[in-house]
């Protein structure tokens, strides 16, 4: 991977959700399937093979890796570095390669694979109510502002606009982010500012902030945010990574019905 910083911001993104995880490498690529430990998100990770400089896979293989120790060794590249990932058949090992622009300084670490038993969860294609894209680092932005006042966001999208609305024992909050498409196409990778709402009807669901919060580690990878929302249904938060494939986030809504378990009612059945 000639952006070796782009595999060190995706394991970042990820790390804070789920420890350890199988990296699935086919000759398409490689993705990752993984659920946080209380079962109320799922990440989903896709790899082009068209998005490395060079990429081969002769069969298909499923290497467990620890994200902490992942990260550790990611440490010891430098952002601009070329990143190679290696394994053989039948290995037990993976070893990275960190190579400099101007090949003036190689190191390689080999890191001990793992053994982890996980399921793919099945999926289903889901035609969402309300899709609305925005600008990344407003997400994030949003996500971190609204935390100090309470631990559960509502996210209310109509037809112009999404307002994500907080309460909690110091008082409420709400910040409402209107459509906007009038700002021309050519400045968005600038600067992007626009917001833009498909609707197919009114959706407002809640949700657990530090959740979110966690999902907007990813920011970086992407200069937008799609969040996907139909009633009962996961939320998807999707970051496209340009030319290499995409990183999803997908979160149950909790369930406010029962008073007594309101405010730990963030574990749904919606995950798959």
């Amino acid at each position: 991977m000639i952006e070796g910083n782009i595999l060190k911001q995706l394991i970042e993104s990820m790390k804070g959700l789920v420890q350890e995880a199988n990296f699935d490498c086919s000759s398409t690529g490689i993705s990752l399937q993984a659920m946080d430990t209380s079962h109320v998100s799922l990440i989903a990770l896709q790899l082009r093979e068209d998005g490395f400089e060079k990429f081969r896979c002769d069969r298909n293989m499923s290497l467990g890796i620890s994200l902490e120790s992942m990260t550790k060794v990611l440490k010891c590249s430098s952002g601009d570095d070329v990143i190679s990932l290696k394994s053989t058949d039948e290995g037990d090992a993976i070893t990275f390669m960190f190579e400099s622009p101007k090949k003036d300084r190689i190191s390689d670490f080999e890191l001990k694979l793992m053994d982890i038993d996980s399921e793919h969860l099945g999926i289903p294609s889901t035609e969402y109510k309300c899709i609305v894209k925005m600008p990344s680092a407003e997400f994030r932005r949003i996500c971190n502002e609204i935390q100090v006042i309470g631990d559960t966001v509502q996210i209310t999208a109509c037809k112009d606009s999404v307002k994500f609305s907080v309460s909690g024992d110091m008082g409420t909050g709400n910040i409402t982010c209107r459509q906007t498409n009038d700002v021309d196409d050519k400045d968005e990778k600038k600067k992007p500012q626009k917001i833009n709402i498909e609707l197919e009807e009114p959706v407002s669901l809640n949700f657990a902030l530090r959740y979110l919060n966690m999902f907007a580690k990813a920011t970086p990878l992407s200069p937008y945010v799609t969040l996907s929302m139909s009633p009962d249904v996961p939320l998807v938060v999707e970051y496209k990574i340009e030319n290499k494939g995409h990183l999803r986030y997908y979160l149950a809504p909790k369930i406010e019905d029962e008073e007594e378990g309101g405010e730990d009612g963030d574990d749904g059945e919606g995950d798959e």
